[in-house]
């Protein structure tokens, strides 16, 4: 077997267009821990070379190694293009858990105890193909279950309608799921047959919580009620200092007092806003 993989990859490096060293992947791999939090193990090699092979052809760079020096170099529209270049798609279920976590431990049970009107409000902002406003919904279903009454909407945004259709679906291929354990998977997730086979999908009790649109952060939003927690992860990376602050000051006009916002696992509000709290890891609470 391991004979069998050395040939693979030296097969695989004859058909390159571009030189691609281990340390070229090596630096790729740090800055992309480092700007979104997704952790690429050995195995997505040829997935970032295949990705990024568009911008060092687009460039007119010899090789990696020149796109990772201008990388170094930090060019901020370069990042910005490496990140969606490496990003797109690139989600998973219960990603950052302590974030749900401390959805689950902390701010429902203190909304469910304290709130006159049983009614929550959550905005997944920037959801992808849906892992992250599914995993709110299990998350927010858990704690209250349908027989508690209460009015749940959840509204899951993002601005590539691909992804949006895709994360409306709910069905995703078994590979996507195999960190959800198995209690989980069993009450959350219907297995495919037939055509289906090797996909899952999503009940619908889940669904029906949920709300998806296109949207644009930068344009007008459409919500009208006040959000009791909004998870904006990896997504204010893309946007100068600038464009944060009109940002976060909108979400703060937007939510709730003393409510949540979650934001991604490299990004800061520091020097950004001073509405919200830092109460946790990359947790805040809006300062009413």
């Amino acid at each position: 077997m391991g004979a069998l993989k050395q040939e693979t990859e030296m097969a695989l490096k004859k058909n390159r267009e571009f030189g691609f060293k281990e340390k070229d992947f090596r630096f790729i791999v740090g800055l992309v821990g480092e700007r979104t939090g997704i952790v690429l193990s050995d195995s997505k090699r040829e997935m970032v070379y295949s990705r990024l092979t568009r911008r060092v052809r687009e460039l007119g760079i010899k090789d990696y190694t020149s796109y990772c020096n201008m990388l170094r170099d930090g060019d901020p529209n370069e990042l910005i293009n490496f990140t969606n270049a490496l990003t797109t798609n690139l989600t998973s279920f219960f990603r950052e858990p302590h974030h749900f976590e401390y959805l689950a431990n902390t701010v429902l049970p203190a909304i469910e105890a304290n709130k006159k009107h049983q009614r929550l409000r959550i905005w997944s902002a920037g959801c992808s193909s849906g892992e992250e406003p599914y995993t709110i919904a299990m998350t927010v279903r858990e704690v209250l279950p349908e027989s508690s009454g209460w009015d749940i909407k959840i509204i899951a945004t993002d601005l590539d309608s691909n992804m949006v259709e895709k994360a409306k679906s709910g069905i995703y291929v078994n590979e996507r799921v195999t960190g959800i354990d198995k209690r989980r998977l069993r009450r959350w997730f219907l297995k495919g047959k037939g055509n289906n086979q090797g996909k899952v999908r999503i009940k619908p009790e889940l669904q029906e919580l949920i709300t998806f649109k296109q949207l644009n952060l930068l344009h007008d939003w459409p919500m009208r009620e006040a959000m009791d927690v909004i998870f904006c992860r990896n997504v204010v990376i893309y946007f100068n200092k600038d464009t944060q602050k009109k940002l976060f000051s909108r979400y703060s006009d937007l939510i709730a007092d003393h409510g949540h916002l979650f934001i991604g696992h490299s990004e800061s509000l520091n020097k950004v806003t001073d509405d919200f709290k830092l109460i946790g890891k990359t947790i805040y609470q809006k300062i009413s």
